[in-house]
This record gives C-alpha cells, structure tokens and sequence, in this order.
C-alpha cells in the first residue's frame, strides 16, 4: 500500500512531531495532527508519532502478528522509548472498524475517528486498559473522555 505523506506537525518547544499517512479517511490529516499534539502536551510528554489509516484486511494482519488476534481491530499503538525520554510511536486506525463502532453508537464518525486518535496516543504514551467490560470504567478511558470533551 502506497503511503500518503501529510506533512508533519511540530512544536519545538516540547518535541511533538506527527506523520500521517496511509488510505483517505474522512478525518483531515490536520485534525488528526492537531488532536494527537494536543493529548500529547496536555500530558506533558514528548512524542514522535505516525498514523497510518489501514483497510479492514490490513488491520486484521497487523493485529494477528502483533497481538494474535485474527480478527480486525479499530485502533493498534506501538512505542518504544528514545533518546532524553522522547517517546516513538506507531498508531494504526482502521476506518471500516470506526464506521461501524459508530453507527454502533449513534456518533458521528468524525467523532469515533478523533476518538481513536485520542486512545492510540494515549496508547502510545503508555496507558492501558482491561479488555473487557471494565475498560470504559478504567482511568485511561476516563482520560480519554477527558480529551475528547476539549475536541468536540
């Protein structure tokens, strides 16, 4: 799949970089920027970030290398720590899988898309949470409510 390069978001202040790239979603890339830079201050931390919006099949083979899964999933982070506590991460988003969780929902899908990309940074900044029906009880889905009520 050929990626789409979107430019980069960067504020020197707090190096905050972001790429996004991968298939047309129907979130601009400049929200997409603009949403994770801002988790990223609010939490005070320091991130290089990449989104890549992936197709339902894609998503699928990410998730059974990384996680074993076979099914497709709407959202997978990846991290690792750099050099003076720079954090650098991979954020995946599938749009079929947010499509659906939204009409699930009753929400826009701009909102569900914002979401994901609120809850990958988050990811990649290292929170988790269970994954069962505990999970939208947890700290970092309160967190990431948080966020979301700034955005939207």
């Amino acid at each position: 799949m050929p990626r789409i390069r979107a430019g980069r978001a960067r504020d020197t202040e707090r190096t905050i970089a972001i790429d996004v790239a991968g298939r047309a979603a129907p979130l601009s890339h400049r929200a997409v920027r603009d949403a994770a830079a801002r988790v990223i201050r609010s939490e005070r931390r320091r991130a290089v970030l990449s989104f890549t919006f992936v197709g339902r099949d894609r998503m699928r083979e990410l998730n059974a290398r990384w996680k074993g899964s076979r099914r497709s999933t709407d959202v997978l982070a990846f991290s690792l720590p750099g050099p003076g506590g720079i954090l650098a991460g991979d954020v995946y988003i599938c749009p079929w899988s947010a499509s659906r969780e939204a009409r699930r929902r009753g929400i826009p899908l701009r909102e569900e898309l914002l979401r994901l990309v609120v809850h990958g940074t988050l990811h990649a900044l290292g929170w988790e949470h269970p994954d069962d029906e505990r999970r939208e009880r947890s700290a970092m889905w309160k967190r990431q409510e948080r966020h979301m009520r700034a955005l939207v």
